[in-house]
């Protein structure tokens, strides 16, 4: 007889329910792979969310809120020398940031008249002292306004006059913008430029006065916030009414900013790459705003730049980018039951949600394309536009689902998939998105119609192949016996609207469609797209190396779609 024939076998020694439990588990375990994939991380970030809103909570019961800027100044006593910003090969550290928003906050306690809770707004492109001016007003307690520096003339002053700041701080290279609004510039606004001197009147420098101002840190009480529901920014959208919206933005809502790249699991050794504009809450809240969370460091970048990013990355030693294709990008990776969010069926001839013959909203199907809106409650509150109370009410929907119910309307259409990951669609209402924007068309169009040999302008947003979003065309109607003035039409639309919002294509027709309810017909002008092949009316196209409207031609046509012109 053999040796191990002596041997007790070892599954004999096992309880008999063992191996049925395994093979349960193994069952569940592929069950989950299968058809819940993204389980675990999700569970991860979920718990990590709730964590983070017990803290958040601990500090309101106990009486103590630590804004984003409080755990800023905790970091720049911690970790002074270690790098928080970097701009165009410049290190600056946390240190060197404090200290230079303190000269700010110094300059304006001593030569302003600011009082806690005054509002500034700041018209800045993407530099270090975007952030040093910031920092050093919070300081102050003041509420900052965030200005598109894209946007100009009467939408401009639109911004000012809804927000009513005490002072306006100008960037060096944003005087032109501020030498078009100034004769029509509020008296009481006090203006401020990132310059040594200034040549306009009544008109102060700041840099000069940083230079000479202490490093000394003012009073802890300026900046101490009370209630987390306070307002500490305004953020300004373009809306769907022509005209920008001053978004109120609360300590809360820029500690759960602060909080994203942390839940996504980014650490204090990452270095996160901005390229967005600071006025865009994205690059603010997130990402300035998610390196103090994290205590990580942050590679600043005037504008993107396609051709530099790669190299910038490798350069920096990037490890963590923000992609802010559209909306959906973000929202994938929220929850459905901690955030919850639902995509209902739309009108697109009425231009609102459908209801069904009992009055609710319906949801879409898989794959279909709705308007994505989000309820409204306690944990998801929605603080509405600064001096505006008809828009804020434009953005709610109410008896959606039920009676009593209460919604924010996006005014994005998103599709989802069967996995559950959602895409960005298109824009509702009268306006589209391009370069990352959003275009009202009824701006765009009554800059337009200000020509006097314009009788009618329709303004509507068109696909271009291998583009995101829709560039903008705007269907002409000339004035009797008046003639296309392509030099006049280039002069108005760079003069008074942002770059993303010119019209890159122009279309002259005899009459104009409406639809039944009397609205100017966009859908079939939308399908029609700007093909000189297929349109016989004239095209123009706006190229931007010649700084004119061009005849578009079937060549032009097909350079564009090459990719031989930039867009």
């Amino acid at each position: 007889m053999r040796a191990w024939d002596d041997l007790p076998l070892f599954p004999k020694l096992l309880p008999s329910w063992v191996p049925g439990v395994v093979a349960g588990f193994a069952s569940l375990h592929l069950i989950q792979k299968l058809l819940f994939p993204y389980f675990w991380a999700d569970l991860r970030y979920l718990l990590k969310v709730l964590l983070y809103g017990l803290r958040v909570e601990s500090y309101r019961q106990r009486g103590k809120i630590v804004t984003v800027l409080d755990k800023f100044v905790k970091l720049a006593e911690k970790q002074p020398h270690k790098a928080f910003l970097i701009y165009d090969g410049k290190v600056l550290s946390y240190r060197d940031v404090d200290r230079r928003s303190n000269r700010v906050a110094q300059v304006f306690l001593h030569h302003g008249t600011l009082k806690k809770g005054d509002t500034v707004a700041l018209l800045m492109g993407n530099e270090p002292d975007f952030i040093h001016v910031w920092f050093g007003l919070a300081k102050l307690g003041c509420v900052v306004a965030f200005l598109n520096f894209n946007v100009r003339s009467r939408s401009l002053l639109h911004c000012l006059t809804s927000c009513e700041p005490k002072i306006l701080i100008v960037g060096a290279d944003l005087l032109g913008t501020l030498e078009e609004i100034l004769p029509n510039l509020q008296k009481d606004i006090s203006v401020w430029v990132m310059t040594k001197d200034s040549t306009f009147p009544s008109v102060h420098s700041l840099l000069d006065k940083m230079e000479a101002a202490s490093e000394d840190p003012v009073p802890v009480s300026r900046r101490s916030a009370s209630n987390l529901k306070s307002s500490v920014l305004y953020i300004f959208t373009s809306g769907t009414t022509g005209l920008p919206k001053a978004a109120v933005i609360s300590h809360m809502q820029v500690l759960k900013g602060a909080a994203g790249l942390w839940a996504f699991g980014a650490t204090a050794e990452d270095i996160i790459y901005i390229t967005l504009p600071l006025y865009h809450s994205a690059a603010s809240l997130l990402g300035i705003g998610g390196c103090i969370e994290l205590g990580a460091t942050c590679v600043l970048r005037k504008k993107f730049s396609a051709s530099q990013f790669w190299s910038d990355c490798k350069k920096y030693n990037v490890t963590v980018i923000q992609y802010i294709g559209e909306l959906c990008r973000y929202l994938c990776s929220q929850p459905v039951l901690f955030f919850p969010f639902d995509l209902i069926k739309y009108d697109f001839q009425k231009d609102e949600p459908i209801r069904n013959k009992h009055g609710w909203c319906e949801k879409v199907k898989k794959g279909e394309a709705g308007l994505l809106i989000s309820q409204v409650n306690a944990k998801n509150p929605f603080f509405g536009y600064a001096g505006n109370k008809r828009h804020t009410e434009k953005k709610l929907l109410s008896e959606v689902f039920k009676k009593g119910d209460l919604y924010f309307n996006t005014g994005d259409l998103m599709v989802q998939d069967h996995e559950n990951f959602l895409y960005f669609w298109d824009r509702i209402g009268d306006t589209f998105r391009w370069k990352g924007e959003n275009v009202a068309t009824t701006e765009v169009s009554d800059v337009i119609v200000m020509l006097d040999f314009i009788q009618e302008a329709n303004v509507y947003g068109v696909s271009v192949p291998d583009h995101e979003g829709k560039a903008g065309m705007a269907s002409l109607i000339l004035k009797q016996n008046r003639a296309m003035d392509l030099e006049q039409m280039y002069k108005q639309v760079v003069t008074y609207l942002p770059g993303y919002a010119c019209p890159l294509f122009l279309r002259v027709q005899e009459t104009m469609e409406m639809t039944g309810t009397f609205k100017q017909q966009k859908f079939r002008l939308v399908d029609e797209g700007f093909n000189p092949s297929t349109i016989t009316d004239p095209l123009y196209f706006l190229d931007n190396s010649k700084q004119a409207y061009i005849l578009l031609t079937k060549e032009v046509y097909e350079r564009i779609l090459s990719g031989q012109i930039k867009l």
